[in-house]
Formats: structure tokens, C-alpha cells, sequence
């Protein structure tokens, strides 16, 4: 990478929002550069390795890929084709507590007679439940121009059985820590898209997602350059024209270099992107995001089993575990900020559909929960680790109780916490999913990027997630093809 490098787009982090808008752009003909901090593309969207086992660091499942889900287009259209094997989740989740243990199907039929017979007296409720997180789109028609609503608002409008709302918001952790701040409609069309596609899990994990839409981009001609942070967006005159960027590592640490292109893409966030910008520019963008809020982040304690945990009776991939506590849906947001012995978790079984992942006879899997740097923040590293050390102990003592033989499994666990998604995603506070889904949330700031420049990423206006972040970043690119 010597001398000045002139490209047609200039890609700012190598997510699955910025290298599905890489994807698209080189095959369209224009040249590409992609600029990633880390020493591998994805994002959330990767692994790494730990003793024999495979870590997925953020995919449990990834909604839809039905015929009519848009991202089998954006694949057909990208030329993704057979590089990437997605395997089917077997079941949405199963929901437990003290009081229910239930395992909800994809199937919406299905799942609507569990809950009939699981909650009776509850069946109107539970109609108008999935008539809406069926029926998303022509809930949407019918509610353009009124005000937005909460999650919670909405289960309280139809449904009056507690423990059904806690069932039905099993896997709310998916997209945020409080269903009384959380957009229905934004929680309607991600749930539907469970429901009416199902699910899948990568095969070998979300890296190879990731490394083949890096290698769509090299094949027509781009350039993925791993370990470069970019330093600054550049200008001419009161125009963008390229970036600043140095090497993190190897022999050439801290090198900065230059490379040229009138069209800048931030698969990043947005207060990120204010540091990178002119402070004429930044200033009406950060006056714009003053009033959103960061969404929350998460905690992955991560497991390397020395055998499947079918041996010792585990038989479904995601598990919902809500603590005792939590007894109505306001009881969510304040079990959330919990101490780790009683905060709500998921427990994912990878070994359940992949078995590539590890050794013949072991598995993998992850435990995941909302998390916030304030839990850890101001802790000297010998602290830090000992908390990390404490919180891998009672989870794993938690599960031990619901899968009696679960800590004899453990050959191996690591914890990484929201500070650790700060340092390897550069989002602030961890948040992977962006800034958060609250209701009425303003799309102002989209109007104040500067011109050619554009976000692709969660933090855009689709919003987070392996979806959100795909369909962002081809909607993206196919924004900047319309202006050229």
C-alpha cells in the first residue's frame, strides 16, 4: 500500500453493513476500498479460535431467508451463491422460568396452540398477537400518522396474562432491555420475520459470511485492508475526497497513509463518524444525535465442551432462562441492571446444529444477556478479570442447576464483556445494535451526513442485528448508485 490510492467508494469498517455495500458497489463496476481496525472483517459477524473449539462471536440465529425474505435477493443479486450454508434452527426458543418451561415453535399455528392450551381464557390476546407480528406490513399502512407506541404499551392492549406477555417476550433481549422503550413497530417486524421465515445458523460460523463477501469485493476488483484504522475523513476544499488512515499492527504500526474517493461510507457509528469529520461538518450531526440514546450492549460468556450436551440431556439450541423475579413485564428492565446471579440470560447449544464448530464428541456454546460498561468501568485489570472470572462461575453454577452434569462439561469458558464490544467493534458502550429502537425514534441525523457521505451499519436507519445490518448496507449502496 504505497503512494496515493484513488478508488470510486471509500468503506469505513468492514461489518456486514459496509461489506454487503462493498459487495454490491464492485459489482456494479466501481472500485472499492474497504479500511477494517480489526485483524479479521465482520464485525460482530466473526469466530476465533480457543483450544479445538470455533467461538461465534455475535450469530445465534439469523432471521427469515424464506422466499420472499429480502436478503436471498440481495445474495442472488450480490452473487452469493453456495460459499455460505445456512443450517435451520430447529425451534425459536424455549422460555423458562420457576413457573413455565415451554419451547415455542417458528411454525405461528403451532406456536398459537401451545400458548391457547398453556394459557386459556388468553386466546383473544394471543390472536391479535400474531395477527399483528403476521401482518406487519399492513399494520404499518394502518397505522401511518399516529404516534408510535412501546412494546409494553402494546402486550398491556391485548393481553392481560403476565406470564403469557413474559413468554411472548422471550428473546426481547434481541433487540433491547426494556419493552416499555422499544418501538412496536420495529419489535413486529424483526419478531414476524421469525415467524413467518424461521431461523438459521451459518455453518462453521458467521466468518464465513463475512470472509465471502469480503472475497465478492476482491473478485470484482476491490481491496479489503484488515488492521487500518481510519484517522480522519479528508477534504477538498468543502468536499470530501478520501481518508487518512494508519496500520495497527505488524512492522508498519502507526504508518499513516492516504487514500482518495468523493463517495465515503461509514459502516461504523455516528459519534464515530463526528470524530472523523471536518467540525463544520460534524457539528449540525451532532446536534442531531443529542437526544438519541445509545442502545445496550452484551455480555457473551463463551463455552468449549468436552462433550455434546445432549449427553447430558440439553435437547434445545436456545434457551430463555428468566429468573424467578421477573414477574410482570416492568420487572424486565430492572432484572437487566441485576446482579449476574439472578439477570435474565439466553443459553445457546451450537452444538444442537453445527457440529464443525469443535472435535468430534465436544461442542461449543454461549451464554448472552444485556450488559453495561457501568458494570465494569473504573475496575483495575486484576478486578476486571476476577469479575469476569466470578460472573463465568455463577452462570455456570445457574446452568448446572437446570442441566445437572453442565459444569463437568466445561473444558473451557471466557467471558467478554461490553467493554470488550467497544474495543474490538469500536461502537460506543458496546452498544452492537446501535442507537436505541425507542419509539418515534427521530431519523433527523440521516439528513445531516454531509453529502457522499452515507452510514451503513446498525447504526443506520434499519437498525442492528445480522439482517438490520445486511439490508442496510445494500439499501445503502444502492442509495449512492442513484446519485452517480
Amino acid at each position: 500500500m504505497n503512494g496515493m490510492m484513488t478508488y470510486d467508494a471509500i468503506i469505513i469498517g468492514a461489518g456486514l453493513g459496509g461489506l454487503t455495500a462493498g459487495a454490491k458497489l464492485a459489482k456494479e463496476g466501481l472500485q472499492v476500498l474497504v479500511l477494517e481496525q480489526h485483524d479479521r472483517p465482520g464485525g460482530c459477524a466473526t469466530t476465533f479460535k480457543r483450544k479445538e473449539f470455533t467461538m461465534e462471536v455475535g450469530l445465534h440465529e439469523m432471521d427469515g431467508l424464506h422466499p420472499r425474505d429480502i436478503k436471498n435477493r440481495i445474495f442472488a443479486d450480490i452473487g452469493l451463491g453456495e460459499q455460505v450454508t445456512f443450517l435451520p434452527v430447529p425451534e425459536f426458543y424455549r422460555f423458562l422460568n420457576d413457573r413455565y418451561d415451554l419451547v415455542i415453535p417458528h411454525d405461528p399455528e403451532k406456536a398459537k396452540d401451545i400458548l391457547k392450551k398453556t394459557f386459556p381464557g388468553q386466546e383473544k390476546g394471543i390472536d391479535d398477537y400474531f395477527y399483528h407480528v403476521l401482518n406487519v406490513r399492513r399494520v404499518m399502512v394502518a397505522h401511518k400518522g399516529q404516534p408510535d407506541k412501546s412494546v409494553g404499551v402494546f402486550m398491556d392492549e391485548i393481553i392481560v396474562d403476565e406470564d403469557l406477555k413474559l413468554v411472548l417476550l422471550g428473546n426481547l433481549g434481541y433487540y433491547h432491555d426494556d419493552p416499555y422503550s422499544l418501538s412496536w413497530l420495529y419489535y413486529l417486524n424483526a419478531q414476524g420475520s421469525y415467524y413467518g421465515g424461521a431461523a438459521s445458523f451459518i455453518q462453521g460460523g458467521s466468518q464465513g459470511l463475512s470472509n465471502a463477501l469480503g472475497e465478492l469485493i476482491e473478485e470484482q476488483g476491490g481491496k479489503v485492508f484488515l488492521n487500518q484504522l481510519v484517522t480522519s475523513i479528508d477534504y477538498q476544499g468543502d468536499r470530501v475526497s478520501g481518508v487518512s488512515f494508519k496500520q495497527v499492527k505488524g512492522k508498519d504500526k502507526g504508518q499513516i497513509q492516504e487514500a482518495r474517493a468523493n463517495q465515503i461510507i461509514m459502516n461504523g457509528s455516528v459519534p464515530g463518524l463526528c470524530q472523523l469529520l471536518s467540525k463544520k461538518d460534524a457539528a449540525p450531526l451532532q446536534r442531531s444525535i443529542k437526544d438519541l440514546a445509545i442502545g445496550a450492549s452484551l455480555l457473551t460468556v463463551y463455552y468449549g465442551f468436552n462433550k455434546s450436551l445432549q449427553d447430558i440431556g440439553n435437547r434445545n439450541y436456545a434457551t430463555f432462562i428468566y429468573d424467578g423475579s421477573v414477574r410482570t413485564q416492568k420487572d424486565i428492565h430492572g432484572n437487566n441492571h441485576s446482579d449476574f446471579s439472578t439477570r435474565s440470560f439466553t443459553f445457546v447449544d451450537y452444538g444442537q446444529v453445527d457440529s464443525r464448530l469443535a472435535p468430534e464428541g465436544k461442542s461449543v456454546g454461549a451464554v448472552c444477556m444485556i450488559d453495561y460498561p457501568t458494570d465494569w468501568e473504573g475496575l483495575e485489570r486484576e478486578e476486571y478479570m476476577r469479575m469476569k472470572a466470578d460472573v463465568a462461575d455463577t452462570i455456570t453454577g445457574r446452568l448446572e442447576k437446570i442441566l445437572p452434569g453442565f459444569r463437568d462439561a466445561v473444558e473451557y469458558v471466557e467471558v467478554a464483556t461490553s467493554l470488550s464490544v467497544e474495543r474490538f467493534t469500536l461502537n460506543p458502550r458496546g452498544a452492537v445494535y446501535g442507537f436505541a429502537q425507542h419509539p418515534n425514534r427521530s431519523l433527523e441525523y440521516l439528513s445531516s451526513l454531509p453529502e457522499n457521505v452515507y452510514i451503513a451499519s446498525a447504526w443506520g436507519k434499519i437498525g442492528g442485528g445480522f439482517s438490520g445490518a445486511m439490508v442496510g448496507g445494500y439499501m445503502t449502496a444502492m442509495d449512492l448508485l442513484r446519485k452517480l
